[in-house]
């Protein structure tokens, strides 16, 4: 019995050892770059790290990253100045676009279509509007000498709170020896990445393994009208918060948005104060090809390429005034 015990402990390890070496050499792991707080109290990468991301089970999305000294994934350093014609544009995952590889960015096709303009893309993962504001208000000096401003709004996302407050607990945490044996074991990285380690998660929390996710239920019930606009209130009040605590220069800044996705409440109340925004349904809904992943509700490269249209076009429409 003991021998039996001591070979299937041998044999499970030698397989796991084998399944290390499959998703180390066909790179399935995806490469997360470590995050900070700097001293202005912005979440962003850790400067200079570069490495690959990848989405799906199979290595279906394979993209190259690069971190530049600024902590953000682009294809060239931000170097603002009064001479050039740069444009800044702020987001979340969407922005920082891990699904595509860093040379051929939203920001590089904006390049392409407007000549003569340097595009900085302050992208990161997790962003809503009041980590976008509180880093436009931090790193004011730079932001006075860009031209434009187009900062990606997700409406239901983005517009929950008045006041940005650092998360230091979130970067502790994914700085614990936890988090380092998960990111240096790759079948680990792997198996969390694909949901495998999901039920070990919710024991970890003190759930039930085999219980579904909020996430993964959805019904047919009708939408609370009532509940519905007091949300819209709340972000309403929000973005009025935001604004009255770090500023918004009306000249240079224009929101990003899809008005499908977005209150009719909230974008009169943008018409009205004259908040500029830039709306990208028409070419989304007008497309005849798929504008998002397949896996991923990410932009795909067809649908990164309609947005750096829009911005291009409305960027030639105003630079020359």
């Amino acid at each position: 019995m003991k021998k039996f015990i001591l070979k299937t402990i041998l044999y499970i390890f030698l397989i796991l050892l084998l399944l290390e070496v499959i998703v180390r050499v066909f790179h399935l792991y995806t490469e997360d770059p470590p995050r900070f707080i700097d001293e202005y109290g912005v979440e962003k990468r850790v400067p200079n790290n570069n490495g690959y991301a990848v989405t799906g089970n199979r290595n279906q999305n394979f993209s190259e990253f690069d971190i530049n000294n600024s902590g953000f994934n682009s294809f060239r350093e931000f170097n603002p100045t009064l001479e050039k014609y740069e444009v800044a544009l702020i987001g979340d995952s969407f922005i920082e676009g891990f699904h595509q590889d860093y040379n051929e960015s939203t920001g590089k096709k904006i390049e392409d279509k407007v000549k003569g303009i340097e595009v900085y893309e302050y992208g990161y993962a997790g962003y809503d509007l009041a980590n976008q504001l509180h880093l436009i208000n931090a790193y004011k000096d730079d932001f006075q000498l860009i031209d434009q401003i187009i900062i990606y709004l997700n409406y239901k996302n983005d517009l929950g709170r008045g006041i940005y407050k650092p998360n230091y607990g979130r970067i502790k945490m994914l700085s614990s020896t936890l988090f380092k044996i998960r990111d240096n074991i790759k079948l680990l990285a792997y198996g969390s990445k694909i949901g495998i380690l999901e039920p070990l998660k919710k024991l970890a929390q003190g759930g039930n393994a085999f219980d579904d996710t909020e996430q993964g239920y959805h019904t047919n019930e009708m939408v609370d009208a009532k509940k519905d606009q007091e949300e819209d209130k709340k972000r309403i009040e929000n973005f009025k918060s935001l604004i009255d605590l770090y500023g918004f220069d009306k000249n240079k800044t224009t929101l990003l948005l899809d008005s499908r996705k977005t209150s009719a409440d909230f974008l009169n109340f943008c018409t009205k104060n004259n908040i500029k925004y830039l709306d990208f349904s028409p070419r989304f809904k007008n497309s005849e090809k798929p504008t998002t992943l397949i896996y991923d509700h990410h932009w795909n490269a067809h649908g990164r390429a309609l947005i750096a249209d829009e911005i291009g076009t409305y960027i030639n429409s105003i630079k020359g005034k």
